[in-house]
């Protein structure tokens, strides 16, 4: 039914977007970036923050401020619009939107399982996990020794059960392993949420496809720089690979065998749309290739807003969102430790 979703997307789904499209209006712009790259303590990235629409959250906190404060308070504004859109929304909007945070969840798993390896205290972890990726016996996962266990005792009741189908072993978890399951969990996450926006179709499933597409790309190129030196087989990486995308099938194949940074530049500048990505990169370097990803994703999430009736919008939002998030944090390290020369290296300026 694509081009039809203006009969009847407002029904349900008119006021939330209206909703979204206000909060994009209040993401920071260039010139607010300039002035908090300026700024020479944290006292003076709060007060500017002040005048936005992070004000609320952080005017009441008390000198001196720390990184994580600014960082939580943030987050917190992300999570209540999150919570506040997850209320009004019906279904199918409502589980579209469940999708976004199974991504946290994955993340916080994989961290309170590190954690619990190298023996850090679980509400120490608990106090790191990111709030939208939260579920009630998560605290239990300290107690898992394999992957088996961790799926009976407590998997088994969260949105990540029909996941972890593909990582239950008995071997026990070791560093090695539990990056694998990440990247196991995150492929059949990426391939379930992909599933369910062509179910939805429509302008959701056409422009959803592009950013999952992309974002399957990415995590693909992280998979196998990252596998690089270390005793994963061509056949283990291979595995780790989303079956969707614009590398699936041939360039996958490709990555695959692939044993230095410049053989997988190789591979994607065969490949138009990352052409520009790897032009930005001197050979042998991948340092700066996370933010020459981020600014690519950027412009395509910026682009979901130029089309009406579909929930793309709640997904690009959340993800700009999260990128300004780390914008601030990386402004707000610099500032607290006096590196101000380095404080326009990883921030991608969103408009």
């Amino acid at each position: 039914m694509y081009g039809f979703e203006a009969l009847a997307f407002n029904i349900h789904g008119g006021f939330l977007e209206a909703i979204v499209r206000g909060h994009r209006a209040g993401l920071l712009t260039a010139a607010d970036y300039n002035n908090l790259c300026q700024c020479e303590t944290l006292d003076d990235i709060k007060m500017h923050l002040c005048a936005t629409e992070y004000g609320p959250y952080l005017q009441n906190e008390p000198s001196p401020l720390h990184t994580t404060t600014i960082v939580e308070k943030c987050t917190l504004k992300l999570v209540d619009e999150y919570k506040h859109m997850l209320c009004q929304a019906t279904e199918p909007l409502s589980t579209f939107l469940e999708y976004i945070t199974y991504g946290h969840m994955i993340d916080n798993v994989v961290l309170i399982v590190t954690g619990t390896l190298h023996e850090r205290d679980v509400q120490e972890l608990l106090e790191k996990c990111h709030p939208l990726g939260m579920f009630d016996s998560i605290a239990t996962l300290a107690v898992a020794q394999n992957m088996r266990e961790l799926y009976r005792l407590v998997l088994v009741d969260t949105p990540l059960a029909p996941y972890f189908s593909e990582c239950i072993t008995s071997e026990d978890l070791d560093d090695m392993n539990i990056e694998i399951m990440r990247n196991t969990l995150y492929k059949a996450y990426l391939e379930d949420f992909y599933k369910f926006c062509q179910k939805l179709g429509g302008a959701t499933a056409e422009i959803m496809s592009d950013l999952l597409a992309y974002e399957a790309d990415r995590r693909a190129v992280n998979i196998t720089i990252n596998s690089i030196g270390t005793e994963l087989t061509r056949d283990d990486r291979r595995k780790l690979y989303s079956s969707f995308g614009l590398l699936y099938p041939y360039g996958h194949e490709e990555l695959a065998v692939c044993e230095d940074i410049d053989q997988v530049r190789g591979v994607m500048e065969k490949y138009p749309p990352y052409q520009s990505i790897f032009a930005k990169l001197s050979y042998g370097e991948s340092q700066m290739l996370d933010k020459a990803f981020y600014e690519e994703e950027v412009k395509r999430l910026c682009l979901a807003f130029e089309q009406q009736f579909h929930y793309a919008v709640f997904f690009a939002y959340m993800r700009l969102r999260e990128q300004e998030i780390r914008n601030l944090m990386w402004i707000s390290e610099c500032v607290a430790q006096n590196q101000k020369s380095r404080v326009h290296d990883s921030v991608v300026f969103i408009f």
